[in-house]
């Protein structure tokens, strides 16, 4: 089965992507580690605020936070 399905895997070279594609994933990047932390009892929202205030623009600031809702959704953290 598993043979079978490598054929469907597709590959991404990110390196090609513009500049705002790839801080989206960097942003993304962050939130996923800073969720985790506060599940691993390893951090808390304080760090996810300085994170946010420390973004440039407001585009980036709702991205993040949009990626921090999202990795409490699906880690179950509150």
């Amino acid at each position: 089965m598993f043979l079978s399905t490598v054929g469907l895997l597709m590959s991404f070279n990110l390196a090609l992507l513009d500049v705002n594609e790839k801080n989206k994933i960097e942003l993304d990047k962050q939130a996923s580690f800073l969720v985790w932390k506060m599940k691993q009892a390893k951090g808390g929202p304080e760090e996810i605020t300085k994170q946010l205030t420390s973004l440039a623009s407001e585009e980036e600031q709702e991205w993040f936070q949009q990626s921090v809702d999202k990795y409490k959704r699906v880690m179950g953290v509150m």
